[in-house]
């Protein structure tokens, strides 16, 4: 899977993630470790966050080069978004509710890819 692309699944069936699936999705990274972040759960790999939950539980913040974050934005805006708070930062927002599995996975591969060691990455394949 190529950087800033995420897979499509036909017709969008199995459309919306549990907070359960996205968290087993996170730890399911090697060498992933939860714990808190600003008060939810978050997740990290060599100590630097990659992803983390919002206080309500049903949108993901997760890492991603800004330069890839338009393409996402634009290929799922009901899934994908920015608030002012995170427009100048490397990360953006998930609705756990219109994202698929899949894109999720690749979305949190993606943002792993950017924290871990490239030892790490390169184990992992």
């Amino acid at each position: 899977m190529g950087e800033g692309r995420l897979r499509r699944s036909a017709g969008r069936a199995g459309k919306g993630v549990t907070a359960a699936q996205a968290r087993r999705l996170a730890l399911a990274l090697p060498a992933v470790e939860e714990g808190p972040s600003y008060g939810t759960p978050g997740y990290r790999v060599g100590g630097k966050l990659f992803a983390r939950f919002r206080d309500e539980g049903a949108t993901l913040v997760v890492g991603i080069d800004q330069d890839l974050r338009d393409g996402f934005l634009q290929a799922n805006p009901k899934a994908f978004f920015v608030t002012d708070h995170y427009r100048n930062y490397d990360w953006m927002l998930v609705r756990l509710d219109a994202v698929t599995r899949g894109e999720l996975e690749d979305m949190l591969r993606l943002a792993w890819s950017r924290k871990a060691s490239k030892r790490l990455v390169a184990a992992a394949g």
